[in-house]
Parts: structure tokens; C-alpha cells; sequence
């Protein structure tokens, strides 16, 4: 699938200063002395607070589901654990529509989404927004821009997500305004985002703080092709958390993109990076768990240091998106259960598959398919699948 990156569009400081007030959630803002703080009412939905004088480009930003962490970050032990659910390229239709009853459209593979995870996880592939001049205005052959309305946040809250990330190629298909209305949506719907420039999301799976640190090889996100910039990024989110997640929007696309190389990949003579390369420094940086999708295709897990990759979860839903045939119809959503030291205690792929209009559905052949690829490309560092799914390290 061939697709053209937007052209940069300068923040103003209005803007930034306007999306700190009021794209970082819905309730009591508060502004002392430089610090912005959204509070948490007791329906649920997640605060929020950007500290002031972040040497990065955007703020760094921390939310908290109900329940609440205690004591600094970095002190949470072996005997408090959550469990993540994830998965790969998530989106809800393009040009403005969707499937007709969007409210059900993850109910086959719902409670297989949710199970008893603290944290949902999602990349957010397109745009909630309405504003017109996407950027494939200017040539629409061979242009892909995806856009569904702001309200469609709503179905991905319902269905379970409770992290979106929006570093990868589509998050400004309609330039800086509409990504600004993308974010605002998933605020306003109960979610949190990571994936912008400087951007460190924590949030409180019970008393473990979890940061999210999303990256991609494109200058309007955090990029993973800047690896002084990435390293520091991921060090900065060790500082502020118990638990560091990292996400990379990396690596060619397609049938023939299943492998990982090692080597730095390609894709229309776009650089997609060397997905190995990035996902071994976030883990030596302080990472704990590294996700990836991008290729549209599944790809194997490594254990690294004791700590999973999971290279490509392929796509989950897209409605009429992305190619579903041969192995492209193939996805999953993987479950993993930290400690609140990072050690890995459990994981589990859950096999799933894409009809035609790329709707989710239980069965497939993920699991399979996966341990293939992970023995192929990792060897003695891959993983070892029983037939239900689980993950036990080499």
C-alpha cells in the first residue's frame, strides 16, 4: 500500500498551549504556576497533567486510570503485576465513513480484546476528524487518507482500548488540524494517546505506573530513526514510571514483509528502520515491552534480556482498509502480564481473523504462523507456543 507522508505544518504556540488546556481530558483544568492539571471525576474517565518546561517539542504527559499508584516512581516490586492487551492497526473506515453499525463492530472478539487486562493498547491508523484537504488532495492516485468522524473515539472506548497510539503514517492524513481533533476525540472519549515528539504517557495499571513511548520514522511523530533523540526519550519515560512500554511503526509492508532483517527496511524508498536495531535499544534503555505494527502483516516475537518484541501485530480492523488476502488476513491480539519490576510472568496470542471489509474475527492461523516466523528469524531467542496460544520465553 503506497502512502504519502503529509507536508510538516509549523505548531503555533497557541495551539500547543490550546491543546494543553483542553485536548488533555475532560474535567476541572486547573492552571498553577505552569502546570496544567485535569482532574478526574469518578465516572472514570483518566486525568491528565502536562508538566511545564519539558525541553521537548510536546508535553509530557501522564494519566491515571481509577485506580491510583503509590509511592514514587520506580518502587513498585515483583509482587504487584497488570496485564496488557494489544494489538496492531486499528481503524473504522476512511473517507468520513464507517461500517454501518460501528457500536458492534468488535463484538465477536470483545471479550477476547478486554479479557483481564489493565491496559488496552491500540494503533490508531487514520484520523477521528471531519476537517476537509487531506493529503491526498493534491494526488489521489495511489493515496490512502483515512478519516472517520470524531464520535467513532466512542466505539473504540466501548469496545475496551484504553491506549491509542498515533505515531505512524496516517495520524496526519488531514494535516495538523485534524490530527489536533484526533487527540481531542480520544480525550474526550475517556482514552489517552502517546506518540508525539517528546511525548511520555504513564498511566496506573493499580499501583504500577506504566509509560507509553510510541515511535515511527516520520519527522510529525516521535521518530525511531533518531536514536540519541529515541534513547533519551525512552530513559526519560525509565524516570517517571515503574514500567516502560514502547511501540515502533516500523519495518516494509506487505506478504513478502513477514521477516525481520536486522537490517534498516524500505518500503517505496521510504525508510522504515531497522526494527531489531530500534527495539534491542529501547529494551537496553529501560524498556520493558516492545510492540510493533506497520508491515500489515504478522510478524515473529524475540526475547531479548529476559523481555518481549512482539515485531508486527499485523492489522486488526480497518473496514474496507487495508488487503485481506493470503496471510494479510491473519491477526492477533497478544496479552502480556508484567510485574512491577518489567519481568515478563505470562503471555498469550490469541488468534484472529480479518473478513473481507477487515472486521475482526475469532480463529485463523496467529499462532502457528507466528511461532514459525519468531524460530525462523530469532533461533535460540525465540519464544516457545503451545497450541493455546502461550508464550514461554527460550
Amino acid at each position: 500500500m503506497v502512502r504519502k507522508r503529509p507536508a510538516h505544518l509549523a505548531r503555533s504556540s497557541r495551539t500547543r498551549l490550546v491543546r494543553q488546556v483542553i485536548g488533555l481530558g475532560i474535567g476541572l483544568v486547573v492552571l498553577v504556576a505552569g502546570v496544567v492539571v485535569a482532574v478526574r471525576h469518578d465516572d472514570g474517565k483518566p486525568a491528565a497533567h502536562a508538566v511545564a518546561g519539558s525541553s521537548s517539542s510536546a508535553p509530557t504527559t501522564a494519566a491515571s486510570t481509577p485506580a491510583s499508584a503509590s509511592g514514587p516512581p520506580g518502587t513498585a516490586d515483583a509482587t504487584q503485576t497488570f496485564t496488557i492487551s494489544a494489538v496492531g492497526d486499528t481503524m473504522l473506515g476512511k473517507d468520513g465513513t464507517g461500517p454501518p453499525n460501528p457500536a458492534t463492530y468488535f463484538s465477536s472478539v470483545e471479550s477476547d480484546l478486554r479479557g483481564d487486562a489493565q491496559i488496552v493498547f491500540g494503533n490508531l491508523e487514520g484520523t477521528l476528524s471531519d476537517v476537509s484537504g487531506s493529503k491526498c488532495d493534491a494526488d489521489p492516485s495511489d493515496c490512502f487518507a483515512f478519516q472517520v468522524p470524531p464520535r467513532f473515539a466512542h466505539y473504540l472506548a466501548g469496545a475496551g482500548f484504553t491506549v491509542l497510539n498515533t505515531a505512524n503514517n496516517h495520524s496526519h492524513d488531514f494535516g495538523e488540524a485534524g490530527f489536533e481533533q484526533t487527540v481531542d476525540a480520544i480525550h474526550g472519549a475517556g482514552m489517552v494517546e502517546t506518540g508525539r515528539h517528546g511525548q511520555v504517557m504513564v498511566v496506573n495499571a493499580g499501583s504500577i505506573r506504566v509509560a507509553f513511548v510510541g515511535f515511527a520514522p516520520y519527522r510529525e511523530t516521535a521518530s525511531m530513526l533518531d536514536l540519541p533523540a529515541a534513547r533519551a526519550l525512552v530513559h526519560q519515560a525509565r524516570q517517571q514510571s515503574d514500567v516502560v512500554v514502547a511501540y515502533m511503526h516500523a519495518g516494509a509492508e506487505g506478504t513478502d514483509a513477514q521477516h525481520v532483517t536486522g537490517q534498516e527496511e524500505t518500503y517505496v524508498g521510504e525508510d522504515r528502520g531497522n526494527a531489531q536495531e530500534f527495539a534491542h535499544l529501547a529494551i537496553d534503555e529501560g524498556a520493558s515491552l516492545v510492540l510493533g505494527s506497520g508491515p500489515h502483516v504478522l510478524r515473529g516475537v524475540e526475547f531479548y534480556k529476559g523481555h518481549l518484541i512482539a515485531y508486527s501485530l499485523g492489522n486488526f480492523a480497518g473496514y474496507s482498509n487495508f488487503n485481506t488476502s493470503g496471510v494479510q488476513s491473519n491477526s492477533a491480539i497478544l496479552h502480556v502480564t508484567l510485574n512491577g519490576a518489567g519481568e515478563y510472568l505470562g503471555g498469550r496470542i490469541i488468534p484472529i481473523a480479518l473478513t473481507a471489509k477487515n472486521q475482526p474475527m475469532p480463529g485463523g492461523s496467529a499462532v502457528s504462523m507466528m511461532a514459525r516466523l519468531s524460530q525462523e528469524d530469532f533461533g535460540s531467542a525465540a519464544p516457545h507456543f503451545a497450541g493455546d496460544g502461550a508464550i514461554t520465553p527460550p
